[in-house]
């Protein structure tokens, strides 16, 4: 209405969908690698604990008062099922899913075996994971890092481009008169499509692709053993 420019109806409302998912993303990310850290620093708290003889379930329920806080309720629920004799295998396939972290996963399946058929290597299996794990953390520090750069030039060009269509709208109205015509609207609207299409592939080259689950999804039957090809 106050450009009387129609075109401009779709790209907005599409505008208020996409960008703030292409240029917000990066705080999202972060906090998924910090949680993927959080499962890192937990793996290497339970090797430690079971390095000083205590038990499996021992060692998750000392260590949940001390778990990384983006992982602290789940490590609290599971401690909680241990303590009201919920078995071993089960509980930690449940923290899985609350967890919904793929990594994690790993350790899950790492757990549960060991609570089905203790080994006496599981420290070591530990310790393998929580490297694994660190590397995979720092491998998606280092990608968010580079797209920073990508983000910051859509945010200038964004700026720019809205700072100078509001400065021509209030200073020389003028200039823009052609645009409302139906030519004028044909060509905003091949330039705002060119546009939308640049937006929309940032934004899927710019999501991460998470690795497998190798836990059922939610809902479905998990009882085969953790680890096993389903």
């Amino acid at each position: 209405m106050v450009t009387g420019w129609p075109v401009t109806v779709p790209v907005a409302a599409f505008a208020a969908w996409m960008l703030p998912d292409v240029l917000g993303r990066v705080t999202r990310e972060r906090a998924e690698i910090a949680r993927i850290e959080a499962v890192a620093a937990w793996t290497e708290q339970l090797r430690d604990t079971l390095s000083a003889a205590a038990g499996l379930q021992q060692a998750v329920q000392a260590t949940a008062p001390l778990a990384p806080v983006e992982i602290r309720p789940q490590v609290t629920a599971l401690a909680q099922r241990l303590g009201e004799g919920e078995r071993l295998p089960v509980a930690i396939r449940t923290f899985g899913h609350e967890l919904g972290e793929p990594l994690a996963d790993l350790l899950v399946a790492a757990l549960a075996g060991a609570g089905e058929q203790p080994s006496g290597r599981l420290a070591d299996m530990l310790t393998a994971l929580a490297a694994q794990v660190r590397a995979h953390a720092t491998m998606r520090t280092r990608t968010v890092a580079n797209r920073a750069r990508a983000r910051t030039s859509v945010r200038v060009t964004v700026t720019v481009a809205l700072t100078l269509a509001v400065g021509l709208m209030l200073l020389n109205h003028a200039y823009l008169r052609p645009y409302a015509t139906g030519t004028g609207q044909l060509v905003l609207a091949a330039v705002f499509a060119i546009a939308t299409a640049a937006l929309a592939w940032m934004g899927r080259i710019a999501a991460f692709k998470n690795p497998p689950r190798l836990l059922a999804p939610t809902g479905e039957p998990d009882t085969a053993p953790i680890g096993r090809a389903r």
